[in-house]
């Protein structure tokens, strides 16, 4: 099994910051993409930030510049640093995960999703 862990979010004023992060645990032997998503209210859930192995990043327009995904290999995690929150920012963040672990396989996995709410 895998395990995912995120941790960070929590209620902020508008130009205010906050860093999410997503811990991965269990029999894993290689991880490949780590990215965010964000599901607003009444909206369909949408790729915030994307990272590659080797460190390529990529970002939806609406918040480049703001945020910046980051990962640390050895520790199987990923992080999303926010800054110039804006209320529209307000959502559920996801991490999703895919790699290759011991005893599964191929594994394309889904954090429990954190609460991020940006106040006017």
């Amino acid at each position: 099994q895998v395990q995912l862990v995120e941790s960070g979010g929590g209620l902020v004023q508008a130009g205010g910051s906050l860093r999410l992060s997503c811990a991965a645990s269990g029999s894993i032997f290689s991880i490949n993409a780590m990215d965010w998503y964000r599901q607003a209210p009444g909206k369909q859930r949408e790729l915030v930030a994307a990272i590659t192995r080797g460190g390529v990043t990529n970002y939806a327009d609406s918040v480049k510049g703001r945020f910046t995904i980051s990962r640390d290999n050895a520790r199987n995690t990923v992080y999303l640093q926010m800054n110039s929150l804006k209320p529209d920012d307000t959502a559920v963040y996801y991490c999703n995960v895919k790699g290759f672990a011991l005893n599964i396989g191929t594994f394309d996995y889904w954090g429990q999703g954190t609460q991020v709410t940006v106040s006017s």
